[in-house]
């Protein structure tokens, strides 16, 4: 049996098969209790990273059954799509990228601010990576949401 891969390994690894990888998800859809609290709350806790664009989407333009959506997202591209209805804080853990340590400690006090717990200030995370810094908090249904800036994703 050989010995246990470290993360600097899994990660060189990773980087020499898939060097094209730059996006592993398209979109997330996350059920919200309240709507509106939800759209406040998220834009002012995505801001400080860019996340900053918002499209409503009609869910009638949709397949039936297809519920209204509310979008994130930066450049073009939106991720995050929030919908109405019974909020179930265990189903979704959510990571966002921040470019810099000081992008991790703005959004977290964005959401703060915004209404959100705490779950794990700004700081290294050094049992995933010495250079894993990130913020954690809890919005307004008790989602897990991280500000993560993992400097080696980062060029310099």
């Amino acid at each position: 049996m050989g010995t246990p891969f470290t993360h600097a390994r899994q990660r060189e690894n990773l980087r020499r098969s898939s060097p094209h990888l730059t996006n592993m998800l398209d979109h997330v859809f996350l059920t919200v209790s309240d709507i509106k609290r939800a759209i406040a709350f998220y834009e002012a806790a995505l801001a400080p990273l860019g996340i900053t664009q918002r499209f409503d989407y009609d869910g009638r333009n949709g397949p039936p059954g297809h519920p209204d959506l509310k979008g994130f997202g930066a450049n073009g591209r939106f991720y995050l799509w929030l919908r109405e209805g019974v909020a179930d804080s265990r189903a979704a853990h959510i990571g966002f990228v921040a470019s810099s340590r000081e992008k991790v400690e703005a959004a977290y006090a964005a959401a703060i601010a915004a209404g959100a717990t705490d779950n794990g200030q700004p700081a290294a995370r050094p049992y995933y990576d010495p250079r894993y810094y990130a913020a954690n908090v809890l919005d307004p249904d008790g989602y897990s949401l991280e500000f993560v800036y993992k400097s080696w994703q980062h060029p310099e």
